[in-house]
């Protein structure tokens, strides 16, 4: 319970603009009130405002509105309960597990467009397994980007880590080729990937991409065991459209996948999503409309700064957090 209130404590803090727009007023809109056809409607304006999406909030205010004019529903308590219990659910256990090799290195490969904060990210993903009590090297894959190695070094110098670069310019998937050979020479337990910046759209660089992971699997077995979509929360619905088209381009994960998995052959399925600068927005409801729409599973939350500022995601402390005063 100590670990649950530590998280909750975290997640609230970090959705403190969303709760403006969303919750501010809503519990006492709800709580001890009769539904009507108004306060329906004003739920819906409010899902909408914390960037729920549309899909998620239609199906939840007609669930609502069904219910109250069926004579099932009449509270706002229940009104309330139900879009909890709702929106806890999405999220299976397994969806949100790192998938950890069985023998050797795990491969954690780390995308996404420029700016959402990618190397940060890293860093925070590093921070983690340091915290399971796993060794870890990073790979500096981005060799276009001034600064961006030597970015990672200085996280890899903070936390005690390896980093395994290659000369400014260079082709990145000789890159990864040195770096799976070192981490499985160094018998190291995570390997996470760093990789340049790139829009969806721009299909060389994703033809780049494909060329890593095709590297990749053909040192380490299984590999990458993850690829991970960093997104930046406070863009709200163009996160969104860079989750639905990044997993098109790239593919989704079979087991979870709403998605075209057309090019799976342009660099294999995205496993997870990792949220940042949750903290800074008050579109924290991207979190819901992502998995409604797409199914790829957010698994990290950036809720600060910090390497610690990073939370596993755990829908019961979000939502708890979502509905918090």
């Amino acid at each position: 319970m100590g670990f649950f209130t530590s998280i909750l404590g975290k997640v609230k803090a970090g959705l403190e603009k969303t709760r403006e727009v969303f919750v501010a007023g809503l519990k006492s809109i709800l709580l001890g009130k009769r539904l009507d056809e108004a306060l329906i409607t004003e739920i819906e304006q409010r899902l909408l405002l914390a960037d729920v999406g549309t899909t998620t909030t239609t199906r939840l205010i007609d669930k609502i509105r069904a219910d109250f004019r069926a004579g099932k529903m009449s509270k706002g308590d229940e009104a309330l309960d139900y879009m909890k219990t709702e929106l806890k659910a999405m999220w299976p256990p397994a969806d949100r597990e790192i998938r950890f090799a069985t023998a050797g290195p795990t491969v954690i490969l780390v995308t996404g467009v420029n700016g959402v904060g990618k190397t940060t990210s890293i860093a925070k993903l590093c921070a983690v397994m340091r915290g399971r009590g796993k060794s870890v090297m990073l790979a500096a894959c981005d060799t276009f980007r001034a600064g961006a190695v030597r970015q990672l070094e200085i996280w890899g110098e903070r936390l005690g880590v390896a980093v395994v670069k290659g000369q400014a310019g260079g082709d990145p998937a000789a890159v990864a080729f040195d770096a799976c050979a070192a981490a499985k020479a160094r018998g190291v337990d995570v390997l996470i990937i760093d990789t340049a910046g790139r829009l969806q759209t721009q299909d060389p660089l994703m033809r780049q991409l494909a060329k890593i992971r095709a590297v990749i699997a053909k040192q380490i077995d299984g590999a990458p065991h993850e690829t991970l979509l960093v997104l930046d929360a406070t863009q709200g619905q163009n996160a969104l459209s860079q989750a639905k088209e990044f997993g098109s381009t790239l593919g989704s994960d079979k087991a979870n996948d709403k998605s075209n998995d057309k090019a799976s052959d342009k660099g294999g399925g995205l496993t997870g999503i990792f949220l940042t600068k949750l903290d800074g927005t008050a579109k924290g409801g991207i979190v819901i409309a992502i998995k409604d729409v797409t199914s790829i599973p957010v698994k990290f939350i950036g809720v600060g700064e910090t390497p610690d500022d990073v939370q596993p995601f755990d829908p019961e402390a979000f939502v708890e957090a979502l509905f918090e005063e």
